[in-house]
């Protein structure tokens, strides 16, 4: 093997080598949870196809095409632009709050004409790379230095106070767990972590005064539904209701009484898990949970497997975006935690969220499929002190 500007060079795979070496059943399973998106969808529309299953499955097939291609690529051209995607990812973030197009309250898109972009999904995947860029040229013992941390922190810190300015605090707390899980994984301290966390509970009185007005009634209404059941509590009770009526087998499908009758609000994006399992109750919500356990297992697999620190914390990073969505969606339903907005995977009506998510699976699989490649630490830059 030879090395080249710090890639060490194996044998390369041809293109007919990587399609042998893709995993067609994760392919498929991808697929068959898809396949689901569309039903729920065509529930949601009371058995018609628009607007929100023609609409799913074009953005699906546009998505499915750019995983294949993302998984082609040689994962050392992911290392190579894995700065560029993140500048490019926090100019579209800025650029939101010059150009950006606004929907109940919050300004989170940029208009391009015949459709429109929320650069936040594409940040979380950025940032992803980014910080794996990073930490695969730091050594284990530079990890932990503070002059180490100065660039990652700031990675984290800039995007996530741009997209609380939206403001999308489901999306901030996405990045800044992203964000925390791929420092952890690269071997910063625990106590370091502590410290954070020590910090974040003493800032809570501090942050309260900055929240919007509705965030602050989702947090009152998350502890008390019931103060205001026709206000701020209203989403989370109807969900509950519906959660319960569900039962076992479920009501049936497209036979849901509160999202048939619009008693469940956001039906297509934030409560279509809700939807599914009034319809097809417990054992429906389950089924889909172990299709989504079936993803985070191969996106660990993956991980462990990789030879190359870029590879384990990228595979690391998308498995670790892809839990927080399906977490943080479910548990919100449930009334576990705040209402926030955050899709689930594959599911929930969206273009950039399902683009990007998909982006990040062909990561993943692009990993799997270069797992045996040794990149050198001089692949990555690394600070100048």
């Amino acid at each position: 093997m030879r090395t080249v500007g710090g890639f060490v060079r194996p044998p390369g795979l041809s293109l007919a080598g990587k399609l042998w070496r893709l995993n067609w059943m994760f392919v498929l399973l991808i697929c068959l949870i898809g396949a689901i998106g569309f039903a729920m969808q065509y529930s949601v529309a009371k058995g018609v196809l628009e607007p929100w299953v023609m609409h799913q499955m074009t953005r699906f097939a546009i998505g499915f095409v750019v995983m294949l291609t993302v998984a082609l690529i040689d994962v050392r051209l992911w290392l190579r632009y894995a700065y560029p995607c993140y500048f490019a990812a926090l100019g579209l973030l800025a650029a939101v709050e010059l150009v950006g197009s606004g929907a109940m309250g919050a300004q989170r898109w940029i208009s391009f004409g015949y459709f429109s972009m929320q650069p936040s999904e594409l940040m979380k995947i950025a940032l992803v790379l980014s910080l794996a860029r990073y930490f695969h040229g730091v050594s284990p013992d530079d990890v932990g230095r503070p002059g180490y941390l100065i660039v990652p922190l700031a990675m984290v810190a800039v995007p996530v106070a741009l997209v609380l300015r939206q403001p999308d605090l489901g999306t901030a707390v996405v990045l800044a767990v992203a964000g925390g899980a791929i420092l952890f994984l690269a071997g910063l301290r625990l106590w370091m972590f502590a410290g954070v966390l020590v910090a974040g509970l003493a800032s809570i009185p501090v942050t309260w005064q900055f929240l919007h007005a509705y965030q602050k009634q989702r947090i009152m209404a998350f502890l008390n539904p019931e103060s205001d059941p026709l206000g701020a509590g209203y989403h989370i009770l109807q969900s509950q209701i519906a959660l319960g009526s569900g039962g076992v087998f479920g009501r049936g499908f497209m036979q849901g009484s509160q999202s048939q009758l619009d008693f469940l609000p956001e039906t297509q994006t934030d409560f279509i898990f809700t939807t599914l399992a009034e319809e097809l109750g417990i054992v429906g919500g389950l089924v889909l949970m172990g299709l989504y356990l079936l993803v985070l297992i191969y996106g660990f697999m993956v991980s462990f497997s990789s030879h190359n620190q870029f590879g384990r914390l990228v595979g690391m990073g998308v498995t670790t975006i892809f839990f927080l969505h399906v977490f943080i969606n479910i548990a919100m339903v449930m009334g576990l935690i705040p209402v926030v907005g955050v899709p689930l995977p594959l599911i929930s009506y969206g273009g950039t969220a399902m683009v990007a998510l998909l982006f990040g699976l062909g990561l993943l699989m692009s990993v799997d499929i270069h797992r045996g490649v040794r990149i050198g630490r001089r692949g990555a830059a690394k600070p100048p002190w």
